[in-house]
């Protein structure tokens, strides 16, 4: 799947010199999303950068990301081709941004655009820019997108621990240097928005606006970034109960970051899941689940057994998950789940 923008940012066959193309991945990571946050951009190891918060979702990370690597390239000459695995980023600022500003920076159902100065900064940054964005799936072996997503991880990771983030050497342009900073919560201070529409795309608007988050950039109160450091138990914890809320299950680039490479999950039923069927069959639960600790248990310095119980309106079921933690964090491994009588 590619998005293109509108013609008028690509290269015409009028155009009689070659132009070159600036290839780089941008990625977000939140460890329990909302939780420790991340972000980076990819180009090659001499040229990249991260950043994040203590406390932030994955979308936050995606699209600052994308902003960073705007402004940090924004004197060069180059086109730009940026590879994506969140197609909300990808619609934010090729679908929804122009409508949004048509309108005072507000959505098709009349409220306000969540964190509403990064996206007049994003509208800003694209000013002028020949840019292209693709969308990749994530976690698939794509080079460029690996190499950013490890970064975003390595990022978030570090905020888990009370750590400052390697931020990378960057392009040489202008960073985020509020993104680098642990104590203070996300804020961009955006330019004044130019009265001309964006060059990227200028699509009708419609009706009725296709449906986006709405949970995005939510600016968190001083006392969140004074919040101690939860140990590895309580994280995985958290992370476990990530994946019981609608936000996450509904977003399958989320439930793919907290799942291992090599996840299986053996159901209620007896059935073997593998981690492309449970991504493809994911959905919000039809029943609000509370998880009940069991028991948390070490199995090696890089292995938590979390055994828990699962109660609903319906059942009770003891749940059991293995979460292993690798250079992308902490992510399950296995997971069973057996009916109690």
């Amino acid at each position: 799947m590619s998005y293109l923008p509108a013609a008028d940012r690509m290269v015409r066959p009028s155009d009689t010199m070659p132009r070159v193309t600036l290839i780089a991945a941008a990625d977000g990571s939140a460890l329990g999303n909302p939780g420790p946050a991340g972000w980076a951009w990819y180009i090659d190891d001499d040229h990249w950068a991260s950043g994040g918060w203590p406390h932030g979702t994955n979308n936050m990370g995606e699209l600052t990301a994308v902003l960073d690597l705007l402004r940090q390239t924004a004197a060069t000459s180059e086109d730009l081709l940026v590879y994506c695995d969140s197609t909300y980023a990808i619609n934010s600022i090729t679908k929804w941004m122009p409508g949004w500003k048509r309108k005072g920076w507000r959505k098709g159902d009349g409220k306000p655009v969540q964190n509403v100065e990064i996206m007049k900064a994003l509208d800003a940054a694209m000013q002028g820019r020949q840019v292209r964005f693709e969308w990749v799936k994530g976690h698939a072996g794509h080079v460029l997108n690996e190499a950013a997503d490890v970064r975003a991880n390595a990022a978030a990771i570090a905020f888990s621990r009370g750590q400052t983030p390697d931020s990378g050497p960057g392009f040489g342009g202008d960073p985020m240097p509020v993104q680098r900073d642990a104590g203070k919560p996300p804020h961009v201070s955006a330019a004044s928005p130019s009265p001309v529409e964006p060059v990227a795309p200028v699509e009708a608007v419609h009706a009725v606006e296709p449906a986006e988050p709405d949970e995005l950039f939510s600016l968190f109160d001083e006392e969140v970034f004074d919040a101690p450091v939860p140990s590895d138990e309580e994280h995985v914890i958290a992370l476990e109960r990530s994946l019981l809320t609608d936000e996450t299950r509904a977003d399958k680039t989320s439930v793919s970051a907290l799942l291992h490479p090599e996840w299986c999950e053996i159901g209620r039923s007896g059935r073997l899941w593998s981690r492309e069927e449970t991504l493809d069959a994911i959905a919000p639960l039809s029943a609000p689940v509370t998880l009940s600790v069991v028991s948390v248990s070490w199995v090696d310095r890089d292995t938590i057994l979390l055994v828990w119980r699962a109660l609903s309106d319906q059942r009770s079921t003891l749940r059991s998950s293995l979460w292993v933690r690798d250079r992308s964090g902490w992510r399950q491994r296995f997971h069973q789940g057996t009916d109690e009588s």
